[in-house]
């Protein structure tokens, strides 16, 4: 529902609210914060500086007082979409209200001498696929012949991740170890990968789960969403085409997953709520399970989204982060609610903070695509940076940054905040013990043989 807290003209006496880049006061994303090495506590961005909800309950809908004072969001998530909707009408309320500066100013803590942490204890990841151009692009690299597998236009393919080793935006990504196999060779070869992937996609958080063996109908998906953030799925494309037959994959995806922080609610989210784009003739149409009207018609996100990358070389420079792609999220082939009801429809039950991934979100254009794989063709045709330095995969100490910002008109945009990592060296101490104990097995598996 769009209300006040939308106004385009509500200003905020925070003073580097209005016309913040990402934290304006008609976004207020909520996410979990320390301040000055403190312990965590529940927070809203507004500007460049965090409120402390916990610090100021005494000024909230006293039904959420034990939800806030918590140390993730969980049970904040788990409360009626209607609940936390008058959340958000008050905090807007209380910072544009100088009425209420004088109590709120000692609770702003400045967001660059803050820490941020994962907003909720995640239970379950789920990755799903429905970023038809990426399907699409790595099935012609894999199956020329047939891109898309027949199933992919009937339901929302999905695999279940790691959540242990989902991290928050500015954690290091250590360059996995594992098996890969050369195209010409019997035996696979054992190191770091030499192939280490980003993928560009969006985090759905779930709010109020459904009951074990209780499917969540499409209609009522809603209810369920709580947010989106920011998501990087990083991958080892060497490990993947090597273990990926016949479950999927495995430890190409489980070894680091970066999201950005702050969970944007889809009460911020509601003028950006945009129709989904209409399947192409001679597309099947879905199962009457998968399909609903209002759904169709309000169901997709109006939300920009870019891939930034620095290498070492350019962070000497002082040189900005380079754009490899600028993309949509309305690129999404299947709708939030979509994935919702396929991810139920078999009695599986959501709790509140589960995330679900997107898959990535690459644009049908060669400027908007989500990863290497499909920029370089698998490696055959590698990138160039501003510095002269070319990339196929990624090398130790690249930099990926990830940004996303909802536009509509005649609404104030709003983003999501950092989504970075850095990509550091494989730790080499096990993986050469067993190397040097078995001939056989790769030692060159170092980012420098790229």
């Amino acid at each position: 529902m769009i209300d006040e807290t939308h106004d385009p003209q509500r200003r905020s006496w925070v003073e580097s609210a209005d016309g913040h880049e990402d934290f304006p006061i008609q976004n207020l994303p909520l996410g979990i914060f320390s301040p000055d090495d403190e312990e965590p506590r529940i927070g809203t961005a507004i500007g460049d500086h965090i409120l402390d909800l916990r610090a100021i309950s005494h000024l909230l809908p006293a039904t959420l007082a034990r939800a806030l004072s918590g140390r993730t969001l969980n049970e904040l998530l788990e409360y009626a979409p209607a609940e936390r909707r008058s959340l958000r009408q008050r905090l807007s309320m209380l910072l544009s209200d100088r009425r209420h500066e004088a109590s709120l100013r000692p609770h702003l803590h400045e967001a660059r001498r803050c820490s941020l942490h994962v907003p909720a204890r995640i239970g379950d990841y789920t990755d799903f696929y429905v970023g038809i151009h990426h399907a699409t692009n790595i099935g012609k690299l894999l199956r020329p012949d047939t891109p898309l597998l027949p199933n992919y236009k009937w339901i929302p393919i999905g695999y279940h991740g790691r959540a242990s080793s989902i991290r928050v935006s500015g954690d290091r990504v250590v360059r996995p170890v594992g098996q890969r196999r050369l195209p010409d060779s019997e035996r696979p070869l054992f190191g770091p990968s030499t192939r280490l992937d980003f993928e560009l996609e969006l985090g759905l958080w779930i709010g109020s789960g459904n009951r074990l063996g209780e499917p969540v109908a499409i209609g009522d998906a809603p209810r369920h969403m709580a947010g989106l953030s920011l998501l990087n799925d990083w991958s080892a494309r060497d490990f993947q085409a090597w273990e990926y037959q016949p479950l999927g994959p495995f430890l190409s995806k489980n070894f680091h997953t970066t999201i950005s922080p702050w969970i944007v609610t889809m009460e911020a989210l509601a003028p950006f709520r945009t129709p989904q784009a209409q399947r192409p003739d001679g597309d099947p149409h879905p199962l009457p399970y998968l399909w609903d009207d209002a759904d169709q018609a309000n169901g997709a996100f109006a939300i920009e989204l870019e891939v930034g990358m620095r290498s070492p070389e350019m962070r000497n420079r002082g040189l900005a982060p380079h754009r490899l792609s600028l993309s949509d999220a309305r690129t999404m082939y299947w709708t939030a609610a979509q994935m919702i009801a396929h991810h139920t429809v078999n009695g599986c039950n959501l709790n509140a903070g589960d995330l679900l991934g997107t898959g990535t979100l690459s644009a049908a254009s060669p400027t908007g695509l989500g990863s290497l794989m499909e920029m370089t063709l698998a490696g055959g045709a590698p990138i160039r940076l501003p510095t002269g330095e070319e990339r196929s995969f990624l090398q130790d100490g690249d930099e990926i940054s990830i940004g996303g910002k909802a536009r509509a008109d005649g609404f104030v945009p709003i983003g999501f905040g950092p989504c970075r990592a850095e990509v550091s060296a494989a730790k080499v101490g096990l993986w050469e013990a067993v190397s040097r104990a078995n001939s056989p097995m790769d030692h060159a598996g170092s980012p420098s043989s790229l």
